[in-house]
């Protein structure tokens, strides 16, 4: 069925990429949780993000929204009944702004985050899964000053 399946939907692809004006776009990345106002708050640390002053995240606030600075990416953190159970189908790969990715996994493990898995290589390429407060994972890769270095 999974081969099947995958040329059915990519006829499809092929058929409609046509028409450019029928389109979406992504208003923003939305993470269930146990306890919105918590991680919004984490993540608003990890990615130096804020939050809408005219509408602040509040303890018990079932649902918390954080933007980026520049206001073109959105996080929504939405408190749901269930826990995690298995691992994510999406995540989100950081890149550090500044410094090396080995400095920002300090930070990060400073923050709260566990490692899952260090991928990293003895060359220097490679990323660290990490989880959350709440298990979901995401990874660290290198800055993209180490990636045009080369740097190991």
């Amino acid at each position: 069925m999974g081969a099947q399946s995958g040329r059915n939907l990519l006829d499809h692809l092929d058929a409609s990429c046509n028409d450019a004006w029928v389109t979406s776009f992504i208003s923003h990345t939305t993470v269930d949780c146990a306890d919105a106002y918590t991680l919004s708050r984490w993540w608003q640390a990890v990615l130096d993000y804020v939050e809408n002053p005219d509408d602040p995240n509040e303890p018990g606030h079932e649902e918390c929204m954080i933007f980026s600075r520049d206001g073109k990416h959105r996080l929504l953190f939405i408190e749901v009944p269930d826990s995690k159970q298995v691992k994510n189908r999406i995540h989100f790969d950081l890149r550090p702004v500044e410094g090396s990715r080995d400095a920002e996994l300090s930070r990060l493990i400073e923050l709260g985050a566990s490692t899952v898995a260090d991928r990293r290589n003895p060359d220097g390429t490679g990323w660290v899964v990490l989880a959350d407060p709440e298990g979901n994972e995401f990874c660290i890769l290198r800055s993209n000053a180490e990636v045009a270095a080369g740097k190991a």
